[in-house]
């Protein structure tokens, strides 16, 4: 993935999100992003919203959704959000999209709470 330089990332409205370029070490091949690279980067911002709530949390189950390739040689932006939480269930969900918007992959994740910071 992208050095931590390249990797612009913000908290807004209790969502993360990310801007960079991945680079073709982390393709699959023809230029796009291998699957186990997608499900990580959609995990681990998923992972990140946990901060709103000041919880140590693991992820419990991951679903991801493969909607069109995502080129590593050009900008995406990966954002995620908590959308709904019972008990110490949070329930997430990530998105990849390229700079013009379109939806490249989405991914759910529900994330168990471990304890609070």
């Amino acid at each position: 993935m992208a050095d931590e330089a390249d990797i612009c990332a913000r908290q807004h409205a209790e969502r993360i999100v990310g801007r960079f370029v991945l680079g073709e070490r982390y393709q699959g091949g023809g230029g796009m992003a291998h699957g186990g690279i997608i499900a990580t980067l959609l995990d681990e911002a998923m992972g990140k919203v946990c901060r709103f709530r000041n919880a140590r949390a693991v992820t419990a189950e991951l679903t991801v959704e493969y909607l069109k390739p995502v080129r590593v040689d050009a900008e995406i932006v990966v954002e995620a959000f908590e959308t709904e939480q019972k008990g110490r269930n949070l329930f997430h969900t990530g998105e990849i999209r390229d700079a013009a918007g379109e939806l490249l992959a989405r991914g759910r994740g529900r994330f168990v709470v471990l304890n609070q910071r």
